[in-house]
């Protein structure tokens, strides 16, 4: 889920957070030992009884929650990502007086709870919930100097294609009432969309603006919306319009208005469009034509005001640790030297005869790996990705004890964003089970999606991946709401490429391409330490890092270059996945190591999982206490 449609969260609630790719979403550093001395610091000589400890902790999660709610109440498309109805036909408020506003209330809060509540009083969880609010204010006071920085419109993000995205996937229709909210939001599209635009022209003044290569992608996304009826008389309906009209038709099917209601409905839809959503995207194409002028071909953030402070900033929010740029390059090249070796094995095991990079360009080209690029061959994909989660689903068993209630679908990119989106991503389920959670597979391009990476990313965007964790976190009970759906990009992507590596321990992958996937998977979120801070540290240009890559990546030339651009728009994002994945497997190593015959994958599992989205050094803290309660029990 993109948070830049979400007005600032409170720092007691959290953005609604969305792995995948999308996602987008980053935390606070806590600097090194934090964690550990704040937990320590809340005790007190006078030990409080077990039953004020109680009531003090419940009284502090039922803050929590008003405070959750209070903040979500402010944002209309939190309430719908949320399943809530109550402002369903607004848009939120991303005005920069807004920003300002949202922190105001975030620093009044911080010291509302540091007045209302004793911590000596607290249980674990409340206590960790209480450290976690500071953190999240934190965060938020970090990032506000830089809250322009971020890029308005981009081809990941851009409210551009956000607008129409929510309202085709979150913007559920089943009831008339729920109809007229999207007519009212599709009538609200022209303030909303300008708001965004005067963001822009904000960062603008500032030096601020995305690389020219990227006014390409988002003047087409634009132009994508608006294409079709009752656009133009080209007799196909545009993507708003044939998802308004399909969703109101299944009203009908289901009796629940009448087909005169239905056509009413869609005809005020179609005016809707055409009075305010064609105007607003014409004028906001136009300003965008118009901005595309000044843009520079140069792709780090490097270029922006402040923006060495920028990327280090991002740095330590998304990793959830106080690894410099060099440090976090250095790590990558040790990793691409590491899974190049593995490889070798896998070529050896194939009877390729050659380089590893022409075992890539073969692995790139090759028809055997490739499904046709028909509506057939995106078909069968969908099936035999369906088909590899249900089996994994009923596997879980044996690695897992908790399990997500909420189901899980794959889906492909929407035809109106499928060119710019990224390969794969994950999208929540709702919390009252109405949206399942939804693998998204971008199928615009097969040659972008071989068949021998397929499995590999089905594991991490849906199970045991991001579904299953995300899922578990928002099912938690005894946490407050914002412990629920809030998001550490390394936990929740260290843990997506955790869950590609343990089907390997299960017995998946037993085709050495399979496992070639496997491993072409890790060594794309290992080289992105290196492109990453190659781009926006070290001053390499777009083509210098699409090459390196090639070089160094069996990910086809497409993939390649849509994998820089995305790391251009989103600095420092990418280097969360290996971080976050080095750091459970040495948990997990480490517990094995301590434990011997008494580690249980399963325990541990649940240990990561129990508490949700956290820091890195917390998720240590508490395996550190399982092993030590492990190591004492009978």
């Amino acid at each position: 889920m993109n948070s830049r449609l979400i007005a600032r969260s409170s720092v007691l609630a959290l953005l609604i957070a969305t792995a995948g790719c999308a996602l987008q979403e980053a935390a606070v550093a806590p600097a090194a030992g934090t964690e550990t001395a704040a937990l320590e610091a809340v005790a007190s000589p006078a030990v409080p009884t077990d039953a004020e400890i109680a009531a003090e902790s419940a009284r502090l999660n039922a803050w929590f929650d008003q405070k959750f709610a209070e903040t979500v109440s402010r944002s209309p498309i939190s309430q719908t990502y949320l399943g809530i109805k109550d402002n369903y036909g607004e848009w939120d408020d991303v005005s920069d007086a807004n920003a300002l506003k949202e922190l105001e209330i975030q620093r009044t809060d911080l010291a509302e709870m540091k007045a209302s509540f004793d911590p000596a009083r607290l249980d674990h969880q409340a206590q960790l919930s209480w450290h976690m609010a500071e953190l999240n204010f934190q965060q938020a006071e970090n990032d506000f100097p830089f809250r322009h920085h971020h890029y308005v419109f981009d081809q990941m993000n851009g409210a551009q294609s956000e607008i129409p995205a929510f309202l085709i996937n979150q913007h559920q229709i089943s009831s008339p009432s729920d109809a007229r909210a999207y007519i009212s939001r599709l009538n609200g599209i022209p303030a909303y969309l300008e708001q965004n635009l005067e963001n822009s022209r904000i960062a603008l003044g500032m030096g601020i603006q995305p690389p020219a290569f990227v006014y390409t992608y988002v003047l087409a996304d634009a132009k994508g919306v608006i294409t079709g009826a009752p656009f133009d008389e080209s007799g196909v309906d545009s993507p708003l319009m044939a998802d308004f009209r399909a969703k109101v038709m299944k009203l009908t099917e289901n009796d629940a208005i009448l087909p005169e209601e239905a056509d009413a409905l869609i005809a005020e839809a179609s005016e809707a469009l055409k009075t305010s959503v064609g105007p607003a995207y014409e004028a906001a194409i136009a300003e965008l034509t118009e901005q595309a002028k000044t843009a520079t071909t140069d792709d780090g953030v490097w270029k922006l005001p402040d923006g060495a402070a920028y990327y280090a900033n991002n740095l330590r929010e998304i990793t959830t640790t106080d690894m410099t740029a060099d440090e976090i390059h250095n790590l990558g090249l040790a990793e691409m030297d590491r899974i190049h070796g593995e490889m070798r094995e896998i070529m050896k095991k194939v009877g390729f005869e050659g380089t590893l990079k022409e075992f890539f360009d073969f692995t790139r080209t090759d028809p055997q790996f490739f499904k046709p690029n028909t509506p057939e061959g995106k078909a069968e994909y969908l099936a035999e990705a369906t088909a590899v989660i249900d089996q994994m689903r009923a596997d879980l068993p044996s690695v897992f004890k908790t399990f997500p209630k909420a189901d899980m679908i794959v889906k492909a990119v929407e035809p109106f964003r499928e060119k710019s989106a990224g390969k794969a991503f994950y999208s929540q389920p709702a919390p009252d089970g109405s949206r399942p959670g939804t693998y998204y597979a971008n199928l615009y391009r097969m040659q972008d999606m071989p068949t021998y990476q397929m499995r590999a990313l089905a594991f991490h965007e849906g199970i045991p991946g991001h579904h299953m964790q995300i899922a578990i976190a928002q099912e938690l009970t005894g946490v407050p709401e914002f412990r629920k759906y809030g998001g550490y990009t390394a936990f929740v992507e260290g843990w997506g490429l955790y869950s590609e590596m343990l089907p390997k321990e299960m017995g998946y992958y037993e085709d050495p391409y399979d496992d070639f996937g496997r491993l072409a998977m890790e060594i794309w979120r290992a080289a992105r330490l290196v492109v990453d801070t190659g781009i926006h540290d070290k001053h390499w240009t777009r083509e210098q890092a699409i090459q390196y890559l090639m070089d160094n990546t069996p990910n086809p030339e497409g993939d390649c270059k849509k994998a820089i651009e995305r790391y251009i728009v989103m600095p420092g994002q990418a280097t969360a996945y290996k971080i976050g994945m080095n750091k459970i497997v040495e948990l997990r190593e480490k517990a094995k190591a301590e434990l011997g015959e008494k580690f249980d994958i399963r325990d541990f599992h649940d240990v990561v999982l129990k508490d949700g989205a956290v820091p890195l050094a917390v998720l240590e803290e508490s395996v550190d206490t399982w092993i030590a309660d492990t190591k004492g029990a009978e």
